[in-house]
């Protein structure tokens, strides 16, 4: 069947969150089920945790929906946070003098495909 071989992805943009704080949670559920994900996404007590389990579960719908995969069988392939624009800000200091403040922008991605194709492909 060919959508058996489909990685079907999902993305947000423009995620007012550091890249490097949303790649350490990415890097513990990048290769795991989707079950084992939301678990993990559940309990983990960082910030960016819950835009994340919104791309994994817009993914996952993704793919019941347009390629008609079994959500019991999805495993994460691919799950990275690629740099956004960076917001400048000043902050006023002492003696007339501004600090910059650099506010991160990133833009998460999360793909997910069954077992079988994972097997098909290897």
């Amino acid at each position: 069947m060919a959508s058996d071989t489909t990685e079907v992805k999902a993305s947000a943009r423009y995620i007012r969150m550091s890249p490097y704080k949303v790649r350490r949670v990415l890097d513990q559920i990048r290769g795991r089920s989707y079950r084992e994900a939301l678990i993990i996404l559940e309990f983990m007590p960082y910030r960016a945790c819950d835009p994340i389990l919104k791309v994994l579960r817009s993914a996952v719908a993704n793919a019941e929906h347009n390629a008609g995969l079994n959500p019991a069988e999805l495993k994460i392939t691919q799950a990275y946070a690629d740099q956004g624009p960076v917001l400048k800000r000043f902050q006023p200091r002492a003696q007339g003098r501004a600090y910059q403040i650099r506010k991160p922008t990133c833009h998460i991605t999360v793909a997910v495909a069954t077992d079988a194709a994972l097997a098909a492909e290897s």
